[in-house]
């Protein structure tokens, strides 16, 4: 076999059997390298046929037509197996190959609660833990790199390799929908909350048992203008009233001293900076001059999803995120992608277009080679050419194992965060609970579940923090808008308040104003990401409270909209500060 393929010889430098195998590569084989895209299990973990929600052509197309072999896996399983024997079936296609290049798998976070598939995957078989807003609410670096680990472990079992993630992005827009998954407001609290996430993710170093991490989205995607995400053409900009284009790169340069393997650049576009004003995905003075040059980053750097080509989504056409080359055809954006520094481009599977540019001289082979070199090196480190198969049988007792899940619960319930009690807590056992937002099956565990209000000792209601809606169903999973609850919320908690000591829980996936819930609720709390069990585990004492706020909470709209987006901590008098947490 080595004799063939003598870039499997194991004896050999990494850096040696990527010279032997790129020597071999047509230009069609290089082509695939540079191209992520999502991709979708087959009934029962067979190859899949396609998805036509997605736009998804058949894995075939993808390995034998495309020469792909960076997947982002799509959606949830019922099981870790099924993944994995997906994910052994997808590895047999790949060998059968001239070259036999293995496949790298791809996930977004699939360990907490959100279910905006833009962003993360619900946890289905793996164990479930509260988002990072959660982790940093714990302030637990050991925790978090713990989590980092547990994950791993449970990417390994069913053959994913690349986290892509964490997101590091300071959450200084409190309107801004993607904060979810940031590790909050504070630049030095979220480079340490990073950096553990990441060793847990790659260890000390890079190599077989890791996963590689890609943290996003650099150079920070915070201060969006309105808060408003560039998922959208209405979201594009990036602004810096406060001159803080700085403070946003220091969790940055923590993942770098951590080792993190890849980044990727955010759709937004920088205005009024010493960069140039077209997307970071394009943007060569952001990663070459910033990230390559100055950090030294020679990882790899792969786009954020969809700048080249547009896509369609549950039914909507979505255009490029091409923000500020939206006049550039899609060669020309790919072209100036590659100029600006970045290896791979997500979500896009268009190898023409790429292999268009070679024929014509546009981009040379020289510059594929630079780039191949970083992803077959990644390949090759991960130990995908030696051991490209998962133990299938393995990877249900692997994957959400007692272990792993009692870990995400104690993780839920450190996280939640007291911002205001009462005498009605901690609530004895047995008690009548009147819940909304809850479980009665799960309540019933904790006391007598009573159909009304006028018939509880305690009442505990949970809500959505609040969002606008927008125009089409995939907009709708990014939260945006104004952080005001609407008068109904409000009036429904003060009824229900005035009859029974209420306690009201908030998903916090932004910082909702509070202050007319805090006026009627005996006791507020938030999280990030808990289960029933774990809110009442806290509330009726057996578990200690002990989250605190990673962001402000702000009193008003209109302080929101004073406030500058790039700046943490820059809303007038916010009702609670970064770091509040009320002991229980």
């Amino acid at each position: 076999m080595t004799t063939e393929r003598p870039w499997l010889d194991t004896s050999l430098p990494v850096a040696d059997r990527v010279e032997l195998l790129l020597a071999e590569m047509t230009v069609e084989e290089k082509a695939g390298l540079f191209f992520q895209t999502m991709i979708a299990l087959g009934p029962d973990g067979e190859l899949s046929d396609g998805d036509a929600a997605f736009g998804l052509p058949s894995t075939a197309e993808y390995v034998n037509e495309r020469h792909m072999t960076h997947f982002n896996l799509l959606g949830a399983a019922p099981t870790a197996g099924t993944i994995a024997r997906w994910h052994n079936r997808l590895q047999e296609l790949a060998a059968s190959t001239r070259l036999g290049i293995p496949v790298t798998i791809s996930t977004d976070p699939r360990h907490s609660f959100t279910d905006n598939p833009g962003a993360a995957m619900l946890a289905g078989p793996f164990s479930q833990w509260p988002d990072a807003l959660g982790l940093a609410a714990t302030r637990d670096e050991e925790l978090v790199r713990r989590f980092g680990d547990i994950a791993r472990r449970e990417y390994l079992s069913v053959g994913i390799r690349v986290a892509l993630h964490p997101q590091v992005d300071l959450a200084t827009e409190p309107r801004w929908a993607r904060q979810l998954q940031t590790f909050g407001e504070d630049a030095e609290l979220s480079a340490r909350m990073g950096a553990a996430y990441i060793r847990g993710f790659q260890g000390d170093e890079l190599g077989a048992e890791s996963v590689a991490a890609m943290v996003k989205h650099f150079p920070g995607g915070g201060p969006q203008q309105d808060g408003e995400d560039p998922h959208f053409a209405y979201g594009r900009e990036q602004v810096y009233p406060g001159d803080a284009f700085e403070l946003h790169l220091e969790p940055f340069a923590a993942a770098f001293e951590a080792g993190v393997s890849q980044v990727m650049p955010y759709y937004g576009m920088p205005v009024g900076t010493e960069y140039e004003e077209v997307g970071f995905g394009f943007n060569r003075s952001v990663l070459t001059g910033l990230l390559r040059e100055r950090f030294g980053f020679d990882g790899i750097v792969c786009t954020d999803w969809g700048l080249v080509t547009d896509s369609e989504i549950l039914g909507t056409t979505f255009p490029a995120r091409a923000w500020g080359v939206e006049h550039l055809t899609p060669a020309e954006r790919m072209a100036k992608i590659l100029d600006a520094g970045a290896d791979q481009f997500g979500g896009e599977k268009c190898t023409e277009i790429l292999l268009q540019l070679v024929a014509e001289g546009v981009v040379t082979e020289e510059r594929l080679d630079v780039s191949a070199r970083r992803l077959l090196r990644e390949k090759f480190v991960l130990g995908l050419f030696d051991a490209p198969y998962v133990d299938a049988d393995a990877a249900d007792d692997i994957a959400g194992s007692a272990e792993f899940r009692a870990a995400g619960d104690a993780a839920q319930r450190a996280s939640i965060t007291v911002l205001q009690s009462s005498s009605a807590l901690p609530f004895e056992r047995g008690a009548k609970l009147y819940v909304e937002g809850v479980d009665p099956e799960v309540a019933a565990r904790y006391g007598q579940v009573v159909a009304t209000p006028d018939e509880a000792d305690l009442a505990v209601l949970r809500l959505q923090a609040p969002y606008e809606e927008r125009g089409s169903a995939f907009e709708n999973f990014f939260h945006a808008g104004s952080l005001d609850f609407a008068a109904d919320v409000i009036a429904h908690v003060a009824e229900v308040a005035a009859a029974v000591p209420t306690v009201v829980d908030v998903y916090l996936d932004r910082p909702a104003i509070l202050g007319p819930i805090v006026e009627t609720g005996a006791a507020v709390l938030g999280n990030w990401g808990a289960s029933a069990a774990a809110l009442l585990d806290v509330l009726s004492g057996t578990a200690r409270a002990e989250g605190r706020l990673p962001f402000d909470i702000p009193r008003s709209m209109a302080a929101v909209a004073a406030s500058r987006p790039d700046v943490p901590f820059d809303t007038e008098d916010p009702l609670f500060r970064f770091g509040h947490g009320v002991a229980l």
